[in-house]
């Protein structure tokens, strides 16, 4: 694990982490619905889904963005601010589906630091580009712009 003040973190934008690979079952599928209400047969109905162009069921795009916390939890050599206090989720300027995440397809965080700016004194405003990449595909699942307030 690498630590660094939140002024050197200002000199690592552009560079990437990636996470450790994550199984996505149905299981996590079928929980993720009961959470949300979304039942939809396309998530938790495998007899029903095999007939569909996918061929069995798929993750929720919902549920592919909400992996952004186990996902980074995951990064294989993370980086850390000196100091932190916390963090809090501050939204997202871009998000897009791009294909959808099989039912047992393993999945991992890219993650690409695009600005990391100090709003006020203690509190700084960092920007990511995360992308869900799929096992043995081309195409990623989603890429999402996300922003993060840092408090140290």
């Amino acid at each position: 694990m690498t630590t660094v003040t939140a002024q050197e973190m200002t000199g690592r934008i552009g560079t990437e982490q990636v996470s450790d690979w994550v199984e996505v079952s149905q299981e996590m599928i079928d929980k993720f619905a009961d959470a949300t209400g979304d039942h939809q047969f396309i998530h938790v109905n495998p007899a029903m889904a095999a007939m569909t162009p996918f061929g069995g069921t798929i993750a929720h795009g919902f549920l592919t963005l909400s992996l952004m916390p186990l996902l980074s939890s995951k990064i294989i050599d993370p980086v850390t601010i000196d100091g932190v206090k916390m963090g809090i989720n501050y939204g997202g300027n871009k998000v897009r589906f791009l294909q959808p995440v099989r039912s047992g397809k393993r999945v991992r965080g890219r993650f690409k630091l695009l600005s990391f700016d100090e709003k006020r004194p203690g509190q700084w405003q960092q920007t990511n580009e995360f992308t869900v990449e799929i096992e043995g595909e081309v195409k990623p699942a989603m890429i999402a712009e996300w922003m993060s307030q840092i408090f140290v």
